[in-house]
This record gives C-alpha cells, sequence and structure tokens, in this order.
C-alpha cells in the first residue's frame, strides 16, 4: 500500500494521482509488465550518491542511469549508486526498492532523465511493490522542481509508441479528487 505520508503530500499539493494495484513487482521493468506498459512509461527511483550528497535519479524503467552523465550534470568529482544501507534511512515508510521520486517530502534532491519530461503522464512507484502512481508530468515537475537533463545509457532510445496505452486495474476509488 502507498504510505498514507505521500498521499497526504501530494493531496496537500492539490496533485491529482491514479493508484493501480499489480501483482508484487520488484524491478520496475515487472512494473510496466504487470500494467501492460511500456518500460519507457514506468519511471524508476535511482538513489546515487554525488559527492556522499544522496540524489533521487529518475529515469524510465527500460533504461539505465549513465553516472558519467550525472556526474558531468551535477559537476562532482564522484557518482556511484548507493547501497540499500545508505540511503534506506531517508525512506522509512516505504518498501526496501520502492523509493518514491518525491525529494521534497523525504528531503532529498530530485534529477529526471528528459526523456520522462515527453511523456504527458508518468507511472512510478510510490513506496509500494504492488501499488503504483500514475500523474501528469507537468504536475510532478511543478511539485518537485528537478533538475532535468540527459542521463540514460544513449544506446538506450525511447521507441515513439513509448508513451501511449493506458495502464490496467485501477484501484477502485483511488481517484484523488482535489
Amino acid at each position: 500500500m502507498i504510505p498514507e505520508a505521500i498521499q497526504h503530500y501530494l493531496r496537500r499539493n492539490g496533485v491529482r494521482f491514479e493508484r493501480y494495484w499489480h501483482p508484487r513487482a520488484v524491478a520496475a521493468q515487472e512494473v510496466a509488465e504487470a500494467l501492460h506498459v511500456s518500460g519507457w512509461r514506468v519511471a524508476k527511483s535511482v538513489i546515487v550518491l554525488a559527492d556522499r550528497q544522496p540524489w533521487i535519479v529518475v529515469v524510465p524503467a527500460a533504461s539505465s542511469v549513465d553516472l558519467h552523465q550525472v556526474r558531468d550534470m551535477l559537476g562532482v568529482r564522484h557518482v556511484r549508486l548507493a547501497t540499500e544501507q545508505e540511503f534506506s534511512g531517508h525512506f522509512p515508510d516505504c518498501e526496501l526498492g520502492a523509493e518514491p521520486p518525491f525529494g521534497e517530502l523525504y528531503g532529498l534532491p530530485v534529477a529526471v532523465d528528459e526523456s520522462l519530461s515527453l511523456a504527458e503522464r508518468l507511472l512510478f512507484r510510490a513506496g509500494s511493490h504492488e501499488e503504483t502512481l500514475e500523474m501528469r508530468f507537468q504536475d510532478f515537475a511543478t511539485l518537485e522542481w528537478p533538475l532535468v537533463a540527459s542521463f540514460i545509457e544513449q544506446d538506450q532510445e525511447q521507441p515513439a509508441e513509448s508513451n501511449s496505452g493506458a495502464p490496467t486495474r485501477p484501484v477502485e476509488g483511488a481517484h484523488a479528487h482535489v
């Protein structure tokens, strides 16, 4: 279940969202498969340490983060993936591996790959391996003010049809009306 703090954060900020239940999925690409959408429509949060500062780097589920590009984008000397032990304390109400992209809520800066900014709506984990949130990219950008740049591995081009298709199985009564 999506933590109450996340739902309250979105409602308090007037963000409309939809919740989708799916069978337990640990990998972000499994979420895409469970919801019958392209892995380019599902955003995954990757936690990196940039000169020891944790960042939430948001990329499509079908891609991988290019740490060299993240380093250059942030203008730091060292970037690496954070270990679960290093970041789990930042997300106490979330299942490990289901970290949401809400840096404002969890006190972390956020960077989003520019390919996701082209999508009208994003699907992403919000603290749960069995439920996913969908919201407009513009609402997310207004809420979080993320750094938007290109930092996925370049051999992973987004297909033109990747932003189409609606997920299946919405959670009953899950529309947030604000």
